[in-house]
C-alpha cells in the first residue's frame, strides 16, 4: 500500500473512532463527572486525536518533504509523551490498572520523537521513516483501544457503585 494511502485512511479511521468514543461518553457521562476516572478519559481521547494529527501532517508533508511530518511527528509526540507522564500517576482506579498501557505509550510517544529526530533509525529495519512510524502510531491506537476496552469491562457508573457499597 502507498504510504499517502496509509496516512489518509489511518487518519481517517482515527477520527472515526474518536466520534465514536465520543458517543460512548455521552452515554456514560459518569466517566466524565468521576475524578477518577476522568484523567482515562483523556487518555483515550489524545490516544486517538494525536495520532489522526500526525497522519494529517503526514499527507501534508508526504514522503518527499520529510521536514514537515518529520517537526509535527516530535511536537505531537512530546505533547502525548508530557500529557501521558502526568497521567501516570491517575493510572489506578478502583477497579483498573492502567499503569503497564500508560508506560508502554509514554515509550511509544519516545520512540515516535526518535524517529522524528533521527530518521535513519528506519534504515536499521530496512524501512523509511515514515513507514517505522506508521507501524508506531499503529501501536498506539492499540494502547488507545486496551484503554476503551477496560472502560467498557471493568467498573461500574458512581452510582452503582456506591449502592453496591450500601452508602447514599
Amino acid at each position: 500500500m502507498d504510504i499517502s494511502t496509509f496516512y489518509a485512511l489511518f487518519s481517517a479511521t482515527c477520527f472515526a473512532l474518536l466520534g465514536f468514543w465520543w458517543n460512548l461518553l455521552q452515554g456514560n457521562p459518569h466517566w466524565l463527572r468521576d475524578p477518577e476516572t476522568r484523567p482515562a478519559v483523556g487518555g483515550v481521547y489524545l490516544a486517538l486525536l494525536l495520532p489522526a494529527l500526525m497522519g494529517l501532517f503526514a499527507q501534508v508533508g508526504g514522503p518527499g518533504t520529510s521536514t514537515v511530518w518529520r517537526i509535527s511527528f516530535v511536537a505531537i509526540a512530546v505533547v502525548g509523551l508530557v500529557t501521558t507522564l502526568r497521567a501516570l500517576p491517575l493510572s489506578r482506579r478502583s477497579q483498573v490498572d492502567d499503569t503497564r498501557t500508560r508506560v508502554g505509550t509514554v515509550v511509544l510517544y519516545g520512540l515516535i520523537a526518535f524517529v522524528g529526530l533521527v530518521p535513519e533509525v528506519g534504515d536499521l529495519v530496512n524501512l523509511k521513516a515514515i513507514q517505522v512510524e506508521a507501524i508506531l502510531l499503529i501501536l498506539l491506537v492499540l494502547s488507545a483501544h486496551g484503554l476503551v476496552w477496560r472502560f467498557m469491562t471493568s467498573g461500574s457508573a458512581p452510582e452503582e457503585r456506591e449502592a453496591m457499597s450500601g452508602t447514599d
